[in-house]
């Protein structure tokens, strides 16, 4: 096909392009679909709400009660933070 190029390159090239057409193709065909695509009105595929969150109190297992060593620690890296 091209003298100037090896078999191995021209066939290379021929991979490229063949996969370079598919993949326009696909996106052209997923873009058609999308334009002609339109939801039912009732058809909301999320969560119908946030849920609510637990407290603290609701299970023991989720409240840790620090030292008064880890109170002033953690106190003090507050204070590291910049103030805005």
């Amino acid at each position: 096909m091209f003298p100037s190029i090896s078999l191995v390159q021209e066939i290379g090239l021929a991979v490229l392009l063949v996969a370079a057409l598919v993949w326009v193709l696909g996106l052209g065909h997923m873009m058609w679909d999308s334009r002609f695509h339109h939801p039912e009105p009732g058809a909301f595929e999320g969560m119908p709400s946030i849920p609510v969150q637990r407290s603290a109190s609701a299970h023991p297992m989720e409240s840790v009660e620090l030292t008064e060593a880890e109170q002033q620690a953690f106190a003090g890296l507050i204070r590291t933070f910049p103030r805005p």
